[in-house]
């Protein structure tokens, strides 16, 4: 059986478990260009600590970099974490499948 557990997995779910985060990492991947820390927190009702913290999050999640510029921070988007999600969901997708054919066969039989 292919092992699926990683340690980054769990920084990863929580890094998207959170609305606004969710929406941070959706705007960057979007621009599909570094934004200013700046630029991202005029989107959001919250104060620029807060984004900043829930950007530290998608950082360590591996979700974004974050690149100094003189005084300006900018993140970039990084989706390629989220291959962990989708193969840990794949296997629970391909789990199902296989259970619900099963029951599907037995039931015909009966």
């Amino acid at each position: 059986m292919k092992k699926l557990h990683n340690p980054l997995i769990n920084q990863i779910f929580k890094a998207i478990a959170d609305p606004t985060r969710r929406e941070i990492f959706h705007a960057l991947v979007v621009a599909s260009v570094a934004m200013p820390i700046t630029q991202i927190s005029e989107q959001f009702d919250i104060s620029r600590q807060g984004v900043t913290k829930h950007i530290k999050t998608l950082e360590e999640a591996g979700l974004i970099t974050i690149n100094t510029k003189g005084r300006e921070r900018f993140c970039l988007a990084d989706p390629k974490p989220l291959k962990m999600i989708y193969d840990w969901v794949g296997f629970y997708d391909k789990f199902w499948d296989d259970a619900l054919g099963r029951l599907g066969n037995h039931l015909d039989k009966v």
